[in-house]
């Protein structure tokens, strides 16, 4: 007897796509110092469209399933206060896996230098006076002051301002999440006609008034890594310093394949968007965490 011969048959199974990650890091931006320099906004890094620094455009991440990688959102630093001399805060770093984007440089105080950052803050009032270094592929340096008012803060996409203006660094536009936006403007200082110079489009905040009674700088846009603007000071005797306004916090934006899924991990804050196109986006606000795909 010959005995039952049995075929198995192989089930196909399609092949898991791979796990390519475009992102967005933008770190948080500098404060604007007391009576002077605008803040620096935070470093700039984009796979999509653009990255900050007229660098070359970043290549997207190839990462693993079931995996945890960092997420770190920076927040912006504070502006400068009581004395004229009185500088503004760094930014903090924005961290997405193997991806740091440098923190915004803070904006000088009177006769103070702007700090280095992702970009550089703007030159305290007063001659000879330097803006911050920008960071290479992340953004532009301060403006330099050579007199009364300051200069703006760095953006992603343009040097900061001298006093003539005050305008801040235009900051870089992007299309990760489906709509051109712009982020990482650097900010305002006041400039020598009084008035303050605008913030970089982009989340700058605007340089304050030299006048009576003058004004304090505004602060950066939140989660667009904005530098604050440069105070402004009362222009009659006694001649008293207007503080710097704060920098906007970052953010880190992801744009993955609609077949994963993603989990923002305990300590972050975000969400991510229907799918689209054949992606999903990504958006988080703030803290510092793990995130993961299945």
């Amino acid at each position: 007897m010959i005995g039952a011969i049995t075929t198995g048959v192989l089930a196909y199974k399609a092949p898991i796509p791979a796990l390519v990650i475009n992102y967005l890091v933008v770190a948080g931006g500098a404060g604007g110092g007391c009576y002077s320099g605008g803040g620096g906004a935070g470093g700039f890094r984009s796979t999509v469209t653009a990255t900050g620094g007229g660098g070359s455009l970043e290549s997207a991440l190839t990462l693993s399933y079931s995996t945890n990688y960092t997420v770190t959102v920076g927040g912006g630093g504070a502006g400068g206060s009581g004395a004229a001399t009185t500088s503004g805060s760094n930014g903090n770093d924005s961290v997405f896996s193997t991806i740091t984007s440098v923190k915004g440089g803070y904006g000088g105080g009177e006769a103070q230098n702007g700090a280095t950052g992702g970009s550089g803050g703007g030159a305290g009032s007063n001659n000879g006076i330097n803006g911050g270094a920008g960071t290479a592929n992340q953004g532009y340096a301060g403006g330099n002051s050579t007199s009364t008012g300051g200069s703006a803060g760095g953006g992603a996409g343009a040097v900061g301002a001298n006093q003539s203006t005050g305008i801040g660094g235009a900051g870089v536009s992007t299309l990760i999440s489906g709509t051109a936006t712009f982020y990482a403007g650097g900010g305002g200082s006041p400039n020598v006609a009084g008035t303050g110079g605008a913030g970089g489009t982009g989340g700058g905040g605007a340089g304050g008034l030299i006048a009576n009674p003058g004004t304090a700088g505004t602060a950066g846009t939140t989660n667009r890594g904005g530098g604050g603007g440069g105070g402004g000071f009362l222009n009659t005797s006694p001649y008293t310093p207007r503080g710097g306004g704060a920098g906007g916090s970052g953010v880190v934006i992801l744009k993955y394949p609609d077949t994963a899924v993603i989990t923002i991990g305990a300590g972050l804050t975000g969400s991510a968007a229907a799918p689209s196109g054949g992606f999903i986006v990504a958006t988080i606000t703030a803290g510092t965490g793990n995130v993961s795909w299945a």
